[in-house]
């Protein structure tokens, strides 16, 4: 039998440690170069990685870029839960555009725009889905009546993130509400 003592696993295990390296190295040169100059093997030499590991992980520049900007917006932290769907929907909103419009955050949005194709989904498109799902789920399980979880996402989330994107002016968490309230506005409506 070997007495020798094997090292502490590291929390979170190899492959979030090579993805939090390369979260970081991206957003440094993002910072210090800007998006335009970034590529994925500057990126993946900032981590110490393979330009391939990046690539199977993320798929491309636009993918990593995507999924750096939303990050810290785990998917499976707790959705609200008010009992109102409404103000479920506006809480979520405002959250995602407290966490999208930091600078960091905002500049990786741009330049995964940018780069983005349109043959796939995001990240950060596939996780707001689920999501938008989800908080319609909960609403209708309560006996609610709900917008599709697209509606959701073409009027509150597109907005949001087009503002985001394209926009020159600050955009604000008061904007959930608005946006929100259009939403029901137009649902109501159509019921």
């Amino acid at each position: 039998m070997n007495d020798a003592v094997l090292p502490n696993k590291r929390p979170g295990g190899r492959s979030a440690q090579v993805q939090a390296l390369v979260r970081t190295a991206l957003e440094q040169l993002v910072a210090e170069e800007g998006r335009e100059r970034v590529t994925v093997p500057a990126v993946a030499e900032r981590a110490g990685v393979s330009a391939s590991s990046i690539y199977r992980r993320w798929g491309d520049l636009s993918g990593l870029l995507a999924e750096t900007a939303t990050h810290r917006l785990d998917p499976n932290r707790p959705l609200p839960d008010t009992g109102n769907l409404r103000k479920d929907l506006t809480a979520w909103a405002q959250e995602l555009i407290t966490h999208l419009a930091q600078p960091c955050s905002k500049s990786l949005l741009k330049a995964a725009a940018a780069l983005a194709t349109g043959d796939a989904d995001t990240d950060c498109l596939r996780n707001r889905r689920k999501e938008a799902l989800a908080l319609v789920a909960q609403a209708q399980a309560r006996g609610e009546p709900a917008p599709e979880a697209e509606q959701v996402i073409d009027h509150v989330i597109a907005p949001i993130v087009f503002r985001l994107v394209f926009g020159a002016e600050p955009v604000k968490p008061e904007l959930a509400e608005r946006l929100v309230g259009e939403l029901f506005a137009i649902t109501d409506r159509a019921n």
